[in-house]
């Protein structure tokens, strides 16, 4: 499918190496940075005013009960650090044009008194912002370390919606206008069936060692299950050694400790993008590894044979240009079935990205996490644990988990197979601080060992209800004649927004996006996914029918006020051109100017019913 932009993107400026955003958001200027700060501190502002509104309602309260209003002290250090992230942003990112990033002391062990003399600059600029706002003992304040600044900007500014989400969700009972989150990735079609598996008698067991700490790379019976649950659906040549299987709390902590034992701080994966936004914040919170984009276009050509194809040949160019920039690249970063655009590698590509990372001595990272929600028949999904000869086994790590699959992200598992023991081991480390419980782990035993229920009630029902959630999704974006893109897999689809843009820029896609949020529905936007071109967004449609019917509302309203203001705009355009081309001489001249503009532009919105 070939989907042209209205425009091309806004130039690009070169991004310095070192910088955590560097590669991620190497296509974004400074004005969508400071437009996404001024946006962030006007939602802060405002939930800050609920805040207040709220305890001024509340004067009634004992001293005590007012002394501890823990949502006021956050908003107050979140307006701090919104503040303090602009300034910084105006000081030191002027020349670079790269994402918010508070500067820290240079790791180089030749010493670098320029980035020590920023960080003290850029400390003494968040103290002083906490100072002159007169805040109490917040929870985040002037005391943190550059690190503790940088971590608490990267966790606000990836989670920001998320997090407003949690706190006014959407109930069809309890709470009509609270949010619908259609932005984050998780299947909510089969909570029946899993609510009614996991009550059995048999998932009620407990005994000492459970209650006690375990094996920190997961209790031994967890990794046997998970072993020969992986051999069967994987469809693996020999059966796979629990040995080589670590188990930890999700896949982001899998790919967070994952980067952190195979990378060395400043180094870098390639990633093709689009790609799971989280990557950047999981790669960065501990490793301090950058992403290096390879970036896929959408534009179908005789080098692109479908829309956002990876070639070899875009690994290679994505790799010179990386070492030209002095980045030292130690592995590639795959998703199969991709996560934003659904598409599923075939054998033979992987195999050549396989041959392309032994070449170069890369590592590789393949997340199979939605290996069971290929829901079209017609499509079918080999599992890198399939290929009987694979080009660098020691190098080849392959991540799963329960959250998408089976629609259970709050069980919080996640899973490492790879060949290398000695990666296993190091990775074993890190269940220490990233373990699950052993009751958890029963549990998730127990779900994983019932095959009969797997194969012959879970999955067919899963499949079947992710196909009619994908239909009524479809066939409503194809009525709107919105293009998007669609393989059969995956919770989500990647849609095409960029004819509600003008200009066609991430700037744009930024405001249509917090439109969205003013309609309490929450999309991905493009940007978060790394995406080169503006105007892409994630639309998840794993959710009941119910609930995919008053989001498609809040989208089309969304749409409409768009397309209206882009009509009003136009029409204004047009007229001011009319208008300047008259004679203005006199006051009588001037004044028959505006009237002309004014009812001009009434009536034209008159007849087109705005």
């Amino acid at each position: 499918m070939s989907i042209q932009s209205r425009s091309n993107p806004s130039d690009i400026p070169h991004m310095s190496d070192g910088q955590v955003w560097d590669q991620a958001f190497r296509n974004h200027s400074i004005h969508t940075c400071l437009m996404e700060m001024v946006l962030s501190l006007q939602q802060a502002v405002a939930d800050h005013i609920t805040q207040l509104a709220t305890r001024h309602q509340q004067q009634d309260l004992v001293p005590e009960e007012q002394g501890h209003n823990q949502p006021i002290w956050g908003q107050e250090a979140l307006l701090g650090r919104l503040m303090f992230q602009m300034v910084n942003h105006l000081q030191f990112g002027a020349t670079g044009g790269q994402k918010f990033q508070p500067p820290c002391p240079s790791e180089d062990s030749k010493g670098d008194v320029r980035s020590r003399e920023q960080a003290q600059v850029s400390k003494q600029i968040y103290k002083i912002f906490y100072q002159l706002t007169n805040f109490e003992d917040t929870s985040i304040n002037y005391v943190l370390s550059n690190r503790g600044v940088e971590t608490s900007a990267l966790y606000h500014g990836s989670f920001q919606d998320y997090n407003t989400y949690q706190g006014n969700k959407y109930h069809e009972d309890k709470n009509t206008s609270g949010f619908i989150n259609l932005g984050t990735s998780e299947n909510k079609l089969c909570t029946d069936l899993l609510t009614e598996r996991l009550s059995r008698s048999d998932m009620n067991y407990i005994d000492d060692d459970l209650l006690q700490y375990s094996d920190w790379r997961g209790q031994p019976f967890l990794r046997e299950e998970v072993a020969q649950f992986l051999t069967y659906y994987c469809k693996a040549p020999a059966p796979l050694d629990p040995e080589n299987v670590v188990v930890l709390n999700g896949c982001s902590s899998v790919f967070s400790a994952l980067a952190t034992v195979l990378c060395d701080p400043g180094e870098a994966f390639l990633v093709p993008t689009p790609t799971y936004s989280d990557f950047v914040f999981s790669a960065h919170l501990y490793a301090k590894v950058d992403l290096v984009p390879v970036d896929l276009e959408s534009q179908v050509s005789d080098a692109n044979t479908h829309p956002f194809q990876l070639t070899v040949d875009k690994l290679e160019q994505a790799l010179l240009n990386a070492k030209l920039e002095g980045k030292k690249v130690r592995g590639l970063v795959l998703i199969n079935p991709q996560n934003p655009l659904g598409h599923i590698y075939s054998q033979d590509s992987l195999m050549e990205y396989l041959e392309f990372a032994k070449k170069h001595s890369l590592h590789v990272i393949i997340d199979e996490i939605y290996m069971l929600s290929v829901f079209d028949e017609s499509i079918t999904f080999r599992s890198v644990l399939s290929m009987e000869s694979l080009p660098d086994p020691n190098k080849t790590h392959m991540i799963w988990g329960t959250s998408k699959d089976f629609g259970i992200s709050g069980f919080r598992f996640g899973t490492l197979y790879t060949h290398n023991k000695e990666v296993a081991l190091a990775m074993s480390s890190f269940g220490y601080l990233h373990g699950i419980s052993g009751i958890t782990q029963y549990k998730l035993h127990r779900l994983l060992q019932d095959r009969e229920w797997i194969d012959n009630v879970y999955l067919p029902t899963n499949h079947s209800r992710l196909q009619e959630a994908h239909r009524f999704i479809t066939n409503e974006l194809k009525s709107s004649k919105i293009p998007f893109l669609s393989h059969g897999s995956g919770l989500y689809v990647w849609i095409s927004l960029r004819k509600y843009l003008d200009p066609c820029t991430f700037e744009e896609e930024l405001l249509l996006h917090r439109r969205f949020l003013d309609k309490k529905l929450i999309l991905s936007c493009g940007k978060t996914f790394m995406c080169k071109e503006p105007g892409w967004f994630r639309l998840v449609f794993a959710a009941t029918p119910l609930l995919l019917k008053h989001a498609m509302q809040r989208f089309y309203t969304v749409l409409v006020e768009q397309e209206q203001d882009w009509v009003v705009k136009q029409l204004e355009d047009a007229i001011n051109q009319e208008v300047e081309d008259l004679p203005a001489s006199d006051a009588s001249q001037s004044y028959s100017r505006e009237v002309i503009l004014t009812s001009g532009l009434e009536g034209c919105c008159s007849d087109l019913g705005l």
